[in-house]
Parts: C-alpha cells; sequence; structure tokens
C-alpha cells in the first residue's frame, strides 16, 4: 500500500494497525471514531495542524520495511 494526502486513515489503519503510533504521536488519539476513520490523511493533519508529507513518509517508510 502506498500511502497519500488522500488516503483514508481506516484503510490504512486496516491494512497495518501498526501505523496507529504515527497517528497518536500527532495527537490523533481518536482513531476509533467513525468520522476519523473515514477522514483523509490531509484533512486530519488540517485538523490538528501538522505537516501531511512528514506523516506520510513516516508510514510509508515503516510499511516499506
Amino acid at each position: 500500500m502506498k500511502v497519500t494526502k488522500d488516503s483514508i486513515i481506516g484503510d490504512v489503519l486496516d491494512h497495518n494497525p501498526g501505523t496507529a503510533k504515527f497517528f497518536f504521536e500527532i495527537g490523533m488519539h481518536c482513531l476509533g471514531c467513525p468520522s476519523a476513520r473515514g477522514e483523509s490523511i490531509a484533512d486530519a493533519c488540517a485538523v490538528h495542524g501538522t505537516n501531511a508529507d512528514e506523516l506520510i513518509k513516516k508510514i510509508n517508510d515503516f510499511l516499506g520495511e
């Protein structure tokens, strides 16, 4: 799976639950709520004031291991 800004958080978590730690690092602790699972990474980062490109790089690096 290649993660992008348009990737839905729930899809990323379903693909690899280990990615949750990266969302927790940006202060996104509501991963179980329906709105968070259906939100894009870009939208979540905008709400949490975080750089989406940095988060995506971390997740893709993790998935590539």
